[in-house]
């Protein structure tokens, strides 16, 4: 588990920021930053065009029916952002796909019910997913963070303002220089590795995603239901150091024996 450095520039404008939306208690305490969250119906772009297929199983149900190859491109990004939707669900994350002409880099757009947000309103989240044939040959670089901060400040009208993440979504865990790149981004942002058959492996996110309402949140990994010889893990939100399980999902997951989290920026490198 490890925290972001954080240069001198965003200090000083998170200073500032924190002196115009904090309010001082009596008692000497500081309150949380006072957060504007979307409370109203969320306006998702069109999907793309003639699709006929909402999921993994449907999509693959498609490309049999239309012949379509299942080593091209198109068939392998497609099947990863239902792979990633699937995945984070039970993260309490509700995506939807948007890919397009039109999609200004963002593959799956939705929301993140978590408790750490003002009220329990969900964080809204854009997501970009980064798909390959060959994982373990894949170059995943801070390029990508630059392109997702692009994404970010062009996102639709209803994910821009406060309570907004954007993450980047690969099939390999952060290098060095993704990390670094996190770190220094002015948006809050966050990286999540990925299988190509959707099975999760590393969450972490930067300084400014806590800010925006993941403050208390963590991710730790432990062992599946469906592995009893222990050579599975999944991964599991904590809430204040606590397993936490998002209200209308279902979780195979044992959560007896969780540690505590006292980082708000985590690693999940156990599962690496």
């Amino acid at each position: 588990m490890w925290r972001y450095p954080v240069c001198f520039r965003d200090r000083l404008s998170s200073v500032f920021n924190k002196l115009r939306n904090t309010s001082i208690c009596t008692n000497g305490s500081r309150s949380t930053p006072t957060r504007f969250f979307t409370l109203g119906t969320l306006h998702y772009p069109e999907a793309p065009s003639k699709d006929q297929h909402h999921d993994v199983a449907s999509y693959v149900a498609y490309a049999e029916r239309t012949g379509l190859d299942v080593e091209s491109k198109v068939f392998i990004g497609t099947h990863y952002e239902y792979s990633v939707a699937s995945a984070l669900r039970p993260l309490g994350f509700d995506l939807r796909r948007i890919g397009g002409q039109s999609d200004k880099g963002i593959d799956l757009l939705g929301t993140w019910s978590v408790p750490s947000t003002p009220n329990n309103l969900p964080l809204r989240v854009l997501l970009q997913c980064k798909a390959y044939s060959n994982a373990k040959t894949a170059k995943i670089g801070p390029q990508f963070i630059r392109e997702l901060e692009g994404a970010y400040v062009g996102a639709p009208s209803g994910w821009r303002g406060s309570g907004v993440v954007g993450l980047l979504i690969t099939q390999r865990p952060a290098t060095k220089g993704v990390r670094e790149a996190l770190a220094h981004s002015r948006w809050p942002l966050g990286y999540v590795s990925c299988s190509r058959e959707g099975r999760l492996q590393q969450m972490l996110w930067n300084r400014r995603a806590e800010e925006e309402g993941l403050e208390g949140m963590g991710v730790t990994a432990r062992l599946s239901d469906e592995d009893r010889h222990g050579e599975t893990q999944r991964l599991v939100l904590t809430w204040k150091g606590r397993p936490y399980v998002p209200s209308g999902t279902s979780s195979e997951v044992r959560l007896e024996g969780i540690e505590p989290q006292q980082e708000t920026i985590v690693d999940a490198k156990s599962t690496q």
